[in-house]
């Protein structure tokens, strides 16, 4: 299995010097092996490319070659892009911070909001989600790592924030999110996703997805039963 993924590894650093289709074929497999490897079906994971500072051109192009998903941090430039891409059909995942002040328009806006973490800012989303459209697609962003500068949930509070989210109208409580902290060491990651997914499953509300794995760490996340992963970097190469 190695060597597959070695391969897989040595085709999307060649795709690098590609197009974005070459680029999303080589995640694709790379999804595809670590599914495979860990028993798992790759249908049922989603990728969803992380397009923050990259152009509207960027994501059209994404979109012709098959993307569907798209992921963005900041709000102000992912509204100019959703404005401007209006006749795609693109589903829209909010992953970054969220702010008070911003809840309406990412209410408004977005179908997926992965990255909650307290129960104002739930409460905010759920009151000001339009009535004509449907539930927001919500995920709890968990401080897996224990960083103290990064966002997210304490993991000894995900079932509490959990069981208060679930009873809010127009959300749509989906599962968890994580973003840990980057490390070469493979069985750390697993550990810290394998935390992620234990902490799920320990929230007794049938939650169905984790949203964990990024272009480095997709694989230790996919063996721990990621059903997102969010692909920045494999998909559309570094950022200026």
């Amino acid at each position: 299995m190695g060597g597959v993924l070695r391969s897989l590894r040595e085709m999307e650093a060649r795709s690098i010097m590609g197009g974005l289709p070459e680029r999303l074929q080589a995640v694709a497999g790379r999804v595809a092996a670590a599914a495979l490897a860990a028993g798992r079906h790759a249908e049922g994971i989603r990728i969803v490319a992380v397009s923050k500072t990259f152009p509207p051109a960027r994501i059209r192009e994404a979109c012709a070659a098959g993307q569907r998903d798209f992921g963005e941090n900041y709000l102000q430039e992912a509204v100019e892009k959703m404005d401007v891409l209006a006749d795609l059909p693109i589903t829209w995942h909010y992953i970054g911070p969220i702010q008070s002040n911003k809840t309406r328009t990412i209410a408004e806006r977005f179908h997926w909001v992965h990255s909650v973490d307290r129960l104002k800012i739930a409460e905010r989303l759920s009151a000001q989600r339009p009535s004509g459209l449907p539930p927001l697609e919500i995920c709890l962003q968990v401080n897996v790592s224990g960083e103290a500068s990064k966002s997210g949930v304490a993991p000894g509070d995900v079932t509490a924030l959990a069981a208060a989210v679930a009873q809010l109208p127009n959300l749509r409580l989906r599962g968890l999110m994580a973003i840990p902290e980057p490390t070469d060491d493979v069985a750390l990651q697993r550990r810290r996703f394998a935390t992620l997914r234990q902490l799920r499953d320990a929230t007794g509300l049938g939650l169905d997805t984790l949203s964990m794995g990024m272009s480095d760490d997709l694989e230790s996340a996919v063996a721990e039963g990621a059903t997102i992963v969010r692909v920045g970097r494999a998909i559309f190469g570094d950022r200026g």
